[in-house]
């Protein structure tokens, strides 16, 4: 391959970006990928909103920490086979259709999280329930590997020029609300059910859920043809026959570049959402729908924040970006989980800095991570680089956060964490990520430093 040869301030020719495709095309588009989206994200937050009840159900009770420790070794469990999951899904992207893909990753989905909504607990089947789990969790990791770069390369590929971040704010901005509607339920559950109702049968609603939101997502996803950046690889017959392969070859720098600085959004948006119910209630001491409450405002203010972000992105580039979300996670995220133990309005403004900060590198990461790879290599190199940081680094943040409190003796561990991460992930940004705001989706090329 040769190298590209446009400058990253340089405008792309209009030809190159699909032009003239209708609105009513773009708004089909935008909501295919945020319902299938949506579905896909939001056994996170029903897993994460039902840990503490999971982990009496699933696992011996001898130690309440050790259960919960088991918990969230399942939840990482689910990344196990988030590499398979971006192998697969990268691969199937690149030589079939971003379309396809995306209705074989829904349908996945949907079904797993409904199987753990049926799936019977430790007292009747004993060691088999958390192994089941565990397989269950697994099959929607292995969804999830290509779920985020898929939805991302595909409203991108379908994107106006100038508003790429925006359009593709959709895909961030709907992991939000799924995690919102998530809380919402769990705090509605909670709430209207008594304990022995909620361990019998209240904790399973939120799992039910995903069948018939899968279907919805299903539909939407087959109505709408393939991107037009890969009927034109099809019609230049210029699709790969070994995508993945051919990305780690050639462009491996880009897709060490892309981990470096998503180990950072991956361990950012965990411990915002998944982790800080669990946090909030079994570390500081806030009931479970105190808990609830704050980090269904945080991931509102996380929603919110997306489009702001990502227009931000648009209009300034998305390193600068990048850089501002490092800097802020390395100086704010201490004094954003000091506030969260002060109470209920100082967790409210520490758990929001945090998913501002989120929002900022999430929307120019998703932009960047379809821009830096080749068309035909684009499903394959993003999700090789983004699954990685998410595998080793999301997927255990709560796990080490919970680990980290236990060691260090203070419930500030996680924010030192996180903070660290964000320091390197900076200098990955300030020193190997390329501007790639003005690049063309369809070219051919690999970048060079």
């Amino acid at each position: 391959m040769t190298t590209d040869s446009h400058s990253p301030s340089a405008p792309p020719a209009a030809a190159e970006e699909a032009p003239g495709t209708p609105p009513s095309v773009h708004r089909k588009v935008a909501m295919a990928t945020a319902v299938g989206n949506f579905v896909e994200w939001f056994d996170s937050g029903a897993y994460a909103i039902m840990s503490a009840t999971i982990a009496g159900l699933f696992f011996p009770q001898y130690d309440k920490t050790a259960a919960l420790l088991a918990t969230w070794a399942v939840f990482a469990g689910g990344f196990i086979a988030r590499p398979v999951g971006a192998a697969f899904f990268g691969r199937y992207g690149d030589r079939i259709g971003r379309n396809r893909m995306l209705a074989l990753s829904v349908l996945c989905m949907s079904g797993s999280t409904l199987l753990i909504g049926l799936l019977p607990s430790y007292a009747a089947l004993g060691i088999a329930a958390p192994i089941l789990l565990f397989l269950l969790r697994a099959v929607q990791g292995f969804s999830t590997g290509g779920e985020y770069t898929g939805a991302s390369a595909f409203i991108m590929e379908y994107a106006p020029e100038g508003r790429r971040a925006r359009y593709a704010s959709v895909v961030p901005l709907t992991v939000g609300l799924a995690s919102v509607a998530g809380a919402l339920t769990g705090l509605l559950i909670t709430s209207a059910l008594d304990d022995g109702a909620l361990r019998s049968w209240g904790w399973r609603i939120p799992f039910l859920l995903a069948g018939p939101l899968g279907a919805i997502g299903l539909f939407l996803r087959r109505r709408i043809d393939d991107t037009p950046v890969f009927r034109a690889m099809e019609e230049r017959d210029n699709v790969q026959k070994a995508p993945l392969r051919e990305a780690w070859r050639v462009c491996r720098r880009q897709v060490l570049t892309l981990f470096g600085y998503s180990i950072t959004n991956a361990v950012g948006y965990y411990l915002m959402s998944s982790y800080m119910i669990a946090y909030m209630s079994e570390e500081v001491g806030y009931t479970k729908s105190q808990a609830m409450l704050t980090s269904m405002l945080a991931m509102l203010a996380y929603s919110a924040a997306c489009p702001a972000a990502a227009a931000a992105s648009d209009r300034f580039g998305r390193k600068p970006m990048l850089l501002v979300a490092c800097g802020g996670f390395a100086v704010l995220t201490l004094p954003a989980f000091w506030l969260i133990g002060t109470g209920l309005p100082g967790a409210a403004v520490g758990s929001i800095v945090l998913a501002v900060l989120v929002s900022i590198i999430g929307t120019s990461n998703v932009a960047a991570m379809v821009e830096m790879f080749p068309g035909q290599l684009r499903a394959s190199g993003s999700a090789i680089g983004y699954t990685a940081a998410y595998v080793l680094f999301g997927g255990t943040a709560p796990f080490a956060a919970t680990g980290l409190v236990s060691l260090a003796g203070t419930p500030l561990a996680p924010g030192f964490y996180l903070m660290a991460l964000a320091a390197v992930s900076a200098l990955v940004v300030l020193f190997s990520f390329r501007e790639t705001l003005r690049l063309p989706l369809t070219r051919t090329t690999v970048l060079e430093k």
